[in-house]
């Protein structure tokens, strides 16, 4: 047990508020003590009888059922692992900046899902009530695109650069289920972060379009220290070191690679 406690507390803060989040609510729908009905995301509810927790919900729930609870166990380690890792180097030096993509990313999420779920609009297959796929794929993608050069590996031995990782876990849901709409929820929303944080200013010359509030910075104050810059071109852009890296993954539906350098302790 302490040693759980130790992992635990060694867990980056946001990271472990939404694990925390994710892993408790799903349970506690599991159980019935929370009902599954006012935890996803709807239109009606949400605005005309003001269940404003819902967009939050949405994101944290998964429904816990045989067919589904290995997929929100592997979902709950990649958010944790991609999570971590952006957390823990990217921004180690700016939890501000941290906090603020993962509340763009959310609040993208929730749009997306508030408009394709109005009525009438479109079919009910379209519908995004469960938004823990779409979230924790975005973050993935930014996490790629940090580590574009970064070589992981996929099923049956695929080798290949992160930066095509998003592309192939998309064809792969095309194939093999109907998730392919989260997936691309989720890329469309890692890119539009990507894009208008990096991209824009490193590749058309013009500002950092998003820029985290003075106010989120006053509680999470920048640290001193570090080596990662902002409002320049992230890793994956500049020239890599003549060195080998790799990652690897187990294989399964969402076989969410990671890499690693060698030699990196």
């Amino acid at each position: 047990m302490s040693d759980i406690q130790t992992w635990y507390k060694q867990v980056p803060p946001f990271t472990r508020i939404w694990l925390t989040g994710t892993v408790g609510i799903s349970l506690l729908a599991k159980i019935g003590i929370l009902p599954i009905g006012y935890l996803i995301l709807q239109w009606a509810p949400t605005f005309y009888k003001l269940q404003l927790w819902r967009p939050m919900t949405a994101v944290l729930f998964y429904p816990l059922n045989p067919g589904t609870g290995f997929h929100f166990m592997m979902n709950c380690f990649f958010l944790y692992n991609y999570s971590l890792r952006l957390e823990s180097d990217h921004y180690k030096q700016k939890p501000g900046d941290y906090f603020y993509l993962l509340f763009f990313n959310w609040f993208l999420c929730v749009i997306i899902g508030l408009v394709v779920g109005i009525d009438g609009i479109t079919r009910p297959a379209m519908d995004l009530p469960i938004l823990m796929d779409p979230m924790v794929l975005s973050v993935l993608y930014v996490w790629c695109k940090l580590n574009q050069e970064v070589i992981v590996s996929f099923w049956f031995g695929m080798r290949f650069k992160a930066m095509y990782l998003p592309w192939v876990l998309l064809a792969m849901n095309m194939i093999l289920s109907s998730g392919s709409i989260f997936s691309l929820v989720g890329i469309f929303v890692g890119h539009a972060y990507y894009f208008l944080k990096f991209s824009y200013p490193s590749e058309h010359g013009g500002p950092s379009l998003i820029e985290t509030p003075f106010f989120i910075k006053r509680y999470f104050p920048d640290m001193s220290g570090g080596t990662h810059g902002f409002g320049v071109p992230p890793v994956g852009q500049r020239p890599v070191q003549p060195q080998q890296q790799q990652g690897e993954m187990p294989g399964f539906r969402h076989a969410w690679g990671r890499g690693q350098t060698l030699g990196r302790n």
